[in-house]
């Protein structure tokens, strides 16, 4: 009789080992709940972060279309998403390099603003070059097809920014063929929005940018 009651207490009670599950349980829930929280903090800074930045590019926008307000109601150039518009037949005839008269005077038009914005945002001007997708012309010597064509007129408008001021080191061009069209080229109308070169404000490369290439 004596071994069994000592047995039997020496058995551990079922209450124990509910308890200790219990414990197991609440400890596995608070790693949850503090993962959850932590979780929706973070995603809370996200989303704050992200609103931040579109109001600060919605101010650009902004700031930057009062620079261009008055070339703007003129009809002369667009303004989308940043990126500043111009006809390719106000700048070039068909096909050419050659900057015009009309595309020289809307260019020197552009400089003061421009020149003002770039320099309170700390910001470069990227200038591009863009064609339509027809091939350049045979017996046309000078370009060999539409990429060599666009990057000579975003030289050319960068060339002519520069002569009328602008800081050499405020702007660089690219260029883009028959790359990224606004419009799909169906037609001589579409082919004609699609022959452009657009002008964009960008960020400087960081110092830390820079070191890491």
């Amino acid at each position: 009789m004596e071994d069994l009651q000592s047995e039997l207490a020496d058995e551990t009670p079922v209450w124990a080992i509910f308890g200790d599950l219990m414990s197991a349980l609440v400890g596995v829930f608070v790693l949850i709940l503090v993962w959850v929280l932590g979780y929706q903090v973070e995603l809370s800074q996200s989303l704050q972060q992200e609103v931040t930045r579109r109001e600060a590019e919605q101010d650009r926008r902004m700031v930057l279309e009062q620079a261009l307000a008055a070339p703007l109601a003129s009809g002369r150039i667009t303004l989308r998403d940043g990126r500043i518009g111009i006809s390719g037949s106000v700048l070039f005839a068909l096909n050419s390099s050659q900057l015009q008269d009309q595309g020289r005077q809307l260019l020197r038009s552009l400089v003061p603003p421009l020149t003002l914005y770039l320099s309170e945002q700390d910001e470069l001007l990227m200038v591009s070059g863009f064609t339509d997708d027809l091939p350049i012309q045979d017996g046309n010597l000078q370009f060999d097809d539409n990429w060599e064509l666009s990057a000579q007129r975003a030289l050319t408008v960068t060339r002519a920014l520069i002569a009328e001021g602008m800081d050499p080191g405020r702007v660089f061009a690219a260029a883009f063929g028959a790359q990224q069209p606004v419009v799909a080229n169906t037609d001589n109308a579409s082919r004609s929005r699609n022959r452009r070169v657009e002008m964009a404000p960008v960020p400087r490369a960081s110092s830390e940018d820079s070191a890491g290439d």
